[in-house]
Formats: structure tokens, C-alpha cells, sequence
């Protein structure tokens, strides 16, 4: 069982579009060179627990997961529905991946209205 040591909150209405979506994300996650893309986020999202890999601003200890807390997610669903399937999906293969290499999931959605 996945138990989470860190929660990061972001607010759904922030993350709306593109840029608004990886606006958020770069605040809190990722270096200066992160490629605003949905593969970039899950390369960096992948090495959390990494931190001499330089692929997040924010690490967690290994074996820990990291929560990130959408509020306001109704609004961040209906107005952009195309980086809300990105977020569930992206984060799910990064989970799937680690699981694959023996790492063991480590990321959790959490939606507040």
C-alpha cells in the first residue's frame, strides 16, 4: 500500500490550456529545461524520488508517494478536458513504469470541488 508523505496543491483553474497546464507543473516540479510536454512531465515526474538526477525541483524519499491535490477540479475537467485526460493518463503510465522497474508506484490524484 501506497502511503503519501507529501501532498502538493493545485488549483484546477490554474491549469487550464497548454500553458497553463505546464505553468503550474514547472512552478512546482520541474527545472528550467523541462519541454512543456507531456512526455517531459513524466520523465521528470518519473525520478521524484531521484533528487541527483535534477529532474524536479521537489523530491520525495524513496519508497514515499506524493499526492497532487487538484481543488476546483470540476472546473479544471469541463474547461480543459484534453490536460485532464493527460494528467490521469500520464500519471498513471508513470506509476506503471516504475512498477515495471521494480521502483513501485508513487504518485496519487486526489480531486476537492
Amino acid at each position: 500500500m501506497m502511503m503519501a508523505e507529501t501532498v502538493v496543491v493545485m488549483d484546477g483553474t490554474r491549469l487550464v490550456g497548454h500553458d497553463g497546464f505546464h505553468d503550474v507543473f514547472a512552478e512546482t516540479f520541474v527545472p528550467d529545461f523541462y519541454g512543456r510536454n507531456m512526455d517531459a512531465w513524466i520523465d521528470c515526474m518519473c525520478s521524484l524520488d531521484e533528487p541527483n538526477a535534477g529532474m524536479s525541483k521537489l523530491t520525495i524519499e524513496r519508497g514515499k508517494a506524493l499526492t497532487i491535490r487538484i481543488d476546483n477540479y470540476p472546473h479544471f475537467k469541463d474547461a480543459a478536458p484534453k490536460q485532464w485526460i493527460d494528467l490521469m493518463e500520464c500519471a498513471a503510465f508513470v506509476n506503471w513504469r516504475r512498477t515495471e522497474q521494480g521502483r513501485g508506484a508513487m504518485l496519487a490524484l486526489a480531486f476537492y470541488d
